[in-house]
């Protein structure tokens, strides 16, 4: 039997629904609107299309957008006394640095300058930290997009065998974090994890993060898990294919996300979430 499909887009749109509800809400009961800063260091374009896509689904909410287009050539000082400005703007309440940046700037040192506040990306150490301690206050938009699909299917994290493939500080790490504080019991794969397909077999519950197109099969997956795809790959002939095998893995997984179609609309959304949650909490403080 084929498994349920987790579709992104619906799913995506049922947050988006509800987030456009809360802004007007927000708007109308304290006269601020939720603002994102959008900023774009030079032409790469797929970074165009990336900030372009989230600036109007931002609109399409009722979010406020500071649109940010800077030239290859911005030097790291330039984009640190804009990031300063954006930091200090009552209107801002998330600033998102699309990456990647030109060579002669430090993502690092540029990621880390964006106020706790404003991290509507969820990079900054402080956050990272807030994550780990389990108070997190903006968590990473991908992992928490992740979560928010696992939670849909209505399959309980708790008590369940999860396994990451995948370690990196933007997926793997952090959404081994929140399936942890969710009281799963954890593993987290790597390339030098021994026997992987026999780790994952063990798996309830499988996120997929590790950048290689169909790289878990169905020989990787146990039946009835549930399969979430993070990976995108472009293949030779064009097409956009995930890690997961797709077809033969929905045959014996009990749900499984797609790609396209899956994790991304739900990274943006929850883009769009840490954006409304700031501006509510600078609310709750008078503003900022």
């Amino acid at each position: 039997m084929a498994a349920h499909l987790i579709d992104g887009k619906v799913l995506s749109q049922t947050v988006r629904d509800q987030i456009a509800k809360q802004t007007a809400e927000l708007l109308a009961r304290s006269g601020i609107k939720p603002g994102l800063a959008a900023v774009l260091v030079g032409d790469d374009p797929a970074s165009h299309l990336y900030v372009k896509n989230k600036e109007k689904a931002c609109e399409a909410v009722g979010i406020y957008v500071a649109d940010h287009k800077l030239p290859a050539s911005t030097t790291q000082n330039e984009l640190m006394a804009l990031i300063d400005k954006l930091n200090r703007d009552a209107q801002i309440h998330g600033i998102l640095v699309q990456l990647p940046l030109p060579k002669q700037i430090d993502s690092k040192v540029v990621l880390d300058l964006v106020s706790p506040d404003k991290d509507a990306d969820g990079f900054h150490p402080y956050n990272i930290g807030r994550l780990v301690e389990g108070h997190p206050v903006f968590e990473a938009c991908t992992p928490k997009g992740v979560i928010k699909m696992i939670e849909s299917t209505g399959v309980g994290i708790e008590g369940k065998r999860a396994v990451v493939v995948g370690r990196s500080n933007i997926v793997g790490k952090p959404v081994a974090l929140m399936l942890l504080h969710r009281n799963a019991t954890v593993t987290v794969c790597h390339s030098k994890t021994k026997d992987l397909p026999a780790v994952c077999r063990s798996a309830e519950i499988l996120v997929v993060a590790i950048g290689k197109a169909r790289f878990v099969t169905a020989d990787m997956v146990s039946d009835g898990a549930v399969v979430v795809d993070v990976g995108v790959n472009r293949t030779a002939d064009g097409k956009f294919v995930g890690d997961v095998d797709f077809e033969p893995v929905s045959q014996k997984a009990a749900w499984i996300s797609p790609v396209p179609g899956g994790v991304g609309p739900m990274t943006i959304a929850m883009l769009l979430q840490n954006t409304l949650e700031s501006a509510q909490r600078a609310a709750g403080k008078g503003g900022h």
